[in-house]
């Protein structure tokens, strides 16, 4: 009931689920607004109605304020004992998001639903942006979505690049076992040099951190090893069980991808209801602001009905007596 109260009156009171809402700007309300063009005066009964309206939105961004908060408590926690899988390898391994390689593969990380603020415009243009910067003679870069608001915008110019896309991911709880075999399906069917995971760090409820992880080749792997700078350690190392260098860096490539992966998505997902509980306070503080002007205009009005039928009746009575 309570969302179908949102869908028929989400087209009149759209400036409390706009970018005004996000930002804290006043959304203005005109007498034309609420009464026919070039009427001197409104009905008090559209008043009434309009305000109705506006306290059933405001019930709704409440009450998804407190759901945001309840998920954004369940997922903070795993998200940040995620951090502990990736930051090994990134002692090992490092992080080169600007090595020049020919195959670029860009995750990019989004969320399936609206309402919560810019992160997945954020994470749309770096992607972009990445994509210009890797660009050049010889060279592909492809996209792999996760979410499908990111998957809306990229499809609008760049969907012949579109190699693989997943929704409705956080459709049940995230797990690892769940997030490894979407990355093993990934490196099945993706060739690449260099993997660019683009995702939402949550730092606050309040703000994130774009952030960008790679994840390189083991034939890329080995490749920098052998040139040496920070991959050239890994040749310190000595290798047990028989296996080759090569096998190593296989196994090692797609368990940094999935630990990666799996900590980019809880990040991504904190962020997501961080930004909704911001977005929907600001949108019911913004109802509240446009209550208190409608009740403002319903006083003016219904003074304004007092007063004339009061001039008419002193006027008749006067006419009478007169």
């Amino acid at each position: 009931m309570a969302m179908a109260t949102l869908r028929r009156e989400g087209r009149r009171l759209a400036p409390l689920l706009s970018s005004n809402s996000i930002t804290g700007a006043r959304p203005a309300i005109l007498s034309d607004e609420l009464g026919p063009q070039g009427a001197r005066t409104i009905s008090t009964q559209v008043v009434r109605n309009r305000m109705k309206s506006v306290k059933n939105i405001q019930k709704i961004t409440k009450a998804m304020k407190m759901v945001a908060a309840s998920k954004l408590r369940a997922i903070q926690t795993r998200a940040e004992n995620s951090r502990g899988l990736w930051q090994p390898f990134t002692a090992l391994l490092g992080d080169a998001p600007s090595i020049d390689v020919k195959k670029n593969v860009i995750v990019t990380i989004s969320s399936d639903k609206g309402l919560c603020g810019g992160i997945n415009s954020t994470s749309v243009k770096i992607s972009k942006g990445l994509r210009k910067l890797s660009a050049g003679p010889e060279k592909e870069t492809k996209y792999v979505v996760l979410g499908e608001k990111a998957k809306v915008q990229l499809v609008r110019d760049s969907k012949k690049d579109i190699e693989l896309s997943v929704t409705e991911l956080q459709k049940n709880p995230l797990n690892y076992t769940q997030v490894s075999v979407l990355a093993d399906d990934i490196l099945k069917n993706v060739e690449f040099d260099a993997l660019k995971i683009v995702f939402n760090k949550f730092h606050s409820v309040v703000s994130f951190v774009p952030t960008v992880s790679t994840v390189l080749s083991p034939q890329i792997v080995e490749r920098e090893s052998e040139a040496g700078g920070k991959l050239g350690d890994l040749d310190s190392y000595e290798i047990e069980g028989g296996e080759t260098k090569s096998e190593v860096l296989q196994n090692l490539a797609e368990f940094q991808f999935s630990c990666v992966l799996f900590n980019a998505v809880l990040e991504n997902a904190c962020s997501e209801q961080g930004a909704r509980m911001s977005a929907m306070d600001s949108s019911s503080r913004n109802a509240g602001e446009m209550l208190d002007r409608l009740t403002l205009t319903y006083n003016r009005t219904r003074q304004a009905s007092i007063t004339t039928e009061l001039i008419e009746i002193i006027s008749g009575a006067s006419a009478l007596t007169g």
